[in-house]
């Protein structure tokens, strides 16, 4: 049996230290950092680990609809979900993801796309 990415990379500990270090990196681009002023921090990056682990085969999980509804009021676009993307891409790099598990995480967030974008945002 093959392991999930979330056990290959060492579960929830190394997950958080990815999604830190995202929002490191999110946290200073010109595209996407205003969406996280005035945020509860530690309480985002806990969900976003839940989330991200969700999605790597841990053992959280999210349903679409509260995906969705955590989202909605947020009028994120295209290109600000593009930059989280890249963002993250290079988190994972960094912390040592394979080329191949990296196309298999961002594709598991691709998927979340249209539930994450603002239908009405460019």
């Amino acid at each position: 049996m093959s392991q999930t990415i979330y056990e290959k990379y060492g579960g929830f500990k190394t997950i958080s230290r990815i999604v830190m270090t995202f929002y490191e990196m999110a946290l200073e681009s010109d595209e996407i950092g205003f969406h996280f002023e005035d945020i509860d921090l530690p309480r985002l990056i806990d969900h976003q680990t839940k989330f991200v682990s969700s999605l790597v085969g841990g053992p959280a999980a999210f349903s679409d609809d509260r995906i969705e509804a955590v989202h909605r009021n947020l009028n994120i676009s295209h290109a600000h979900f593009d930059e989280m993307a890249a963002l993250f891409s290079e988190a994972l790099e960094m912390h040592g993801m394979a080329v191949h598990d990296i196309e298999v995480a961002l594709s598991a967030i691709e998927s979340k796309r249209s539930i994450i974008v603002a239908r009405d945002a460019a």
